[in-house]
Parts: C-alpha cells; structure tokens; sequence
C-alpha cells in the first residue's frame, strides 16, 4: 500500500462525493444503500448517517457488536474535528508515525483515525455530517462507504476506488 496514493485518492474521493443537497430523505437513502450492500453480501456491521448534532439513519445488522457502535461513534467524531475521512487521518498519522493523542491531544477514548467514516459534503455548504460504518478491516470499511456513496451520487466507483492491494 503507497500511502501517498492513498491519500491522494481519498482527497480526490471527498472532492468528488457532494451532495446537491443533503437532508434525512438522502441520509435513509444513504443508509439504505449501505445496508443493502451489507445483507446482499453478509456482512455484520454498524451503519451511521449523521449532519452534525443530528443521527438521520442507524442500524446495526447481525453479528455486530457494542464494539462496532463505539468504534463508528469515535471515527464519526473525527470526521467531525478535522471535516475529512478519518482513514485520510490515520493514513497520515501512520506517515508521521504519530498519534490522535501525541499531535493533536485527541484521546483514544472518544477518537479513532481509522478507516470507515467519510465527511458528507454539500454543495455550497460544505462538510454537515459523516456516514460511518464499522465491521470491516479499516481499509475496507473506507471502501465501503465509498462504493454506497458512488451508487447514491451516480459516480462509477471503480475509478474512484483505492489502488489495488494485490501486485
């Protein structure tokens, strides 16, 4: 994995995935997608779709467990204080070979810079909420979300999709 690639398509990935508009009809599309998603391939995980303040869609699908609801809460509040992917701040952190807690003073309880929560960004608004999901190794659950976030947005997600893991 080339972390700088990586970063670079994430930033072109939140650059790419605004919204119109945003409000709860969007978000319960959103999550159902998600959801869909989920159940077609058997997954057990927590699906969060928030704008800041305000939870629009929630499930946790069998098999996920409290754990998954608190690491989808922790990586939710970093998208929420730095307003980008929380995969794009652990990718950086790992770069810096840093943490939330030594860079920033973020603690570990409450924050988590793992892959799996995306900034929901509108048009001429900006960055109003975060879709989370948690179930999934880091790097698959930012993949997750993206792949739902493209088949909402009508984007194709293979080329908006993370490099290859495979040589």
């Amino acid at each position: 994995m080339d972390i700088l690639k990586d970063l670079q398509t994430i930033a072109h990935q939140e650059k790419t995935l605004v919204f119109p508009h945003f409000d709860s009809n969007r978000a319960w599309q959103l999550g159902s997608q998600l959801r869909e998603m989920a159940v077609a391939r058997g997954l057990a995980m927590v699906i969060d779709v928030r704008t800041f303040g305000q939870p629009l869609f929630f499930c946790a699908l069998d098999g996920a467990t409290p754990d998954n609801v608190r690491w989808a809460q922790r990586k939710a509040r970093t998208v929420e204080h730095f307003r980008v992917s929380s995969y794009a701040i652990g990718l950086g952190l790992q770069q810096a070979s840093a943490t939330l807690a030594d860079k920033y003073s973020l603690p570990a309880a409450e924050f988590a810079s793992h892959g799996g929560a995306f900034p929901l960004t509108v048009q001429g608004a900006g960055v109003i909420g975060v879709v989370t999901v948690s179930g999934l190794p880091q790097r698959k659950d930012h993949e997750f979300v993206v792949e739902a976030l493209c088949a909402v947005l009508g984007h194709d997600a293979g080329t908006l999709a993370l490099a290859s893991d495979k040589v």
